[in-house]
């Protein structure tokens, strides 16, 4: 059996699918999720080891925050940095697109793809087109816009076109020993994935402007036996938006911690015991040194 090993950069513009197509991938919740643009601010690698057409493989994807063009904050400039920086040192990269859609981000993004390298384009939410008809045509006027390897349709939400996926990228990983362990999932340390799934509930439950101005900050981790305790701080911008991430009596920010804890429990394996409060830091995301603290790179 050959090993082959590759890593695997998923870039597109915001709100594409990246997150829930590296999820489907790895089979578990590594990157979180939800409606909103601009969710994924860091870089996270998940893995899966499998057999692919007689090889053994293992992918290392690395799901990268959706490419910014207008915001020009520092919190965004360090995103934009983190996709730039994801191209220039992987085999392959999957260029993720939202349906039939092709537009100027989409050119802007092409402009930055690595020479010699194999890009795969990868339409997603098929699923959501009212008239598949359309999809064929699509395809051979997108291929005039780049060399593509390959052109792959699917739906990451529903999991269709997945397999397909993944034979086609298995043609194009090098050969070579495999880099993590076989039950590995991600590189990101627990601490990382529990600020993470608490900035998800944030992010879905709270108004349409207020998580842009939203951080997570672990500043306590400790684990006994198989306990886990917590102690996360909500970081805004402003001290208005305090009462409306702590909600009425708090029971807004009890039920985001409670459903952020049983995520916790169900990818660490364990009981979590998770403390959260709020604490105002005005202007962290455009403060460099804030960002540093608060895990940005």
């Amino acid at each position: 059996m050959t090993f082959r090993t590759g890593t695997l950069a998923v870039i597109g513009r915001p709100n594409v699918g990246k997150s829930t197509l590296t999820n489907r991938l790895v089979g578990a919740k590594i990157s979180i999720t939800s409606r909103k643009a601009q969710t994924t601010r860091h870089q996270v690698r998940g893995i899966l080891t499998t057999e692919v057409g007689g090889d053994d493989c293992q992918f290392v994807f690395v799901d990268t925050p959706g490419f910014q063009s207008t915001h020009k904050n520092a919190l965004n400039r360090l995103m934009n940095r983190s996709v730039t920086t994801a191209l220039a040192d992987v085999d392959v990269v999957l260029f993720l697109i939202d349906g039939c859609r092709w537009g100027a981000g989409e050119r802007e993004i092409v402009r930055l793809l690595p020479q010699g390298h194999p890009v795969l384009l990868v339409i997603n939410k098929v699923d959501q087109l009212a008239d598949k008809a359309l999809l064929l045509p699509f395809i051979e006027k997108t291929a005039k816009e780049y060399e593509f390897a390959e052109i792959v349709p699917l739906s990451a939400e529903k999991g269709r076109g997945i397999e397909e996926l993944l034979k086609a990228t298995a043609r194009y990983l090098p050969e070579g020993p495999h880099i993590f362990a076989a039950d590995d999932i991600t590189d990101r340390p627990e601490r990382f994935l529990a600020a993470e799934l608490l900035r998800e509930k944030l992010f879905r439950n709270l108004g349409e402007e207020l998580p842009y101005g939203i951080a997570v900050e672990i500043e306590k981790f400790e684990q006994e036996g198989e306990l886990r305790r917590i102690h996360a701080a909500v970081v805004v911008d402003k001290a208005a938006h305090k009462a409306i991430v702590i909600g009425k009596g708090g029971e807004r920010l009890k039920r985001m911690s409670s459903d952020a804890r049983k995520d916790m429990e169900t990818l660490f394996g364990g009981k979590v015991w998770l403390e959260t409060w709020v604490k105002v830091k005005s202007g962290w995301a455009d403060d460099e040194r804030a960002l540093k603290t608060l895990g940005y790179e």
